[in-house]
């Protein structure tokens, strides 16, 4: 792994106890390899694979990180919400020839959410490594 890869962060501020956690632990990653990133937040989840968009055709990027989370309320809207960022980030990826690492989290209780964007298993941290695995090889 010589090659010197810039990353592209997107994250969600809509559950900023959670999205810290993941942005914490994706950062962590990507600076353990010295690789050059930048962040870049937005409201919500569903606004991630839009700015994305708007943002790789200004600059370029080796790989993508969305960082976000859905909690699942009482009504279909989180199916929905879930799917379109999943179809936009994997259609962003295969246009762009990058990975794009979809870290949003779709959990049915917030206690899912902090688990998984904890020190302990961080999901933005493995969406890091996903990314590497596709760039190195």
């Amino acid at each position: 792994m010589n090659k010197k890869y810039k990353f592209l962060i997107v994250a969600s501020t809509f559950y900023p106890k959670i999205t810290n956690g993941l942005l914490s632990g994706a950062i962590t990653e990507i600076e353990k390899h010295k690789f050059k990133y930048d962040v870049f937040k937005v409201n919500g989840s569903l606004e991630i694979p839009v700015q994305i968009s708007i943002l790789l055709k200004k600059k370029k990027y080796d790989a993508v990180i969305a960082v976000g989370c859905i909690i699942k309320g009482k009504t279909d809207h989180y199916e929905f919400i879930a799917n379109a960022i999943t179809k936009s980030l994997l259609s962003i990826s295969i246009d762009k020839r990058i990975p794009v690492s979809n870290t949003v989290l779709t959990c049915t209780t917030l206690k899912q959410a902090y688990d998984r964007s904890s020190k302990k298993i961080n999901r933005a941290k493995e969406a890091v490594l996903a990314a590497l695995s596709v760039l190195n090889n």
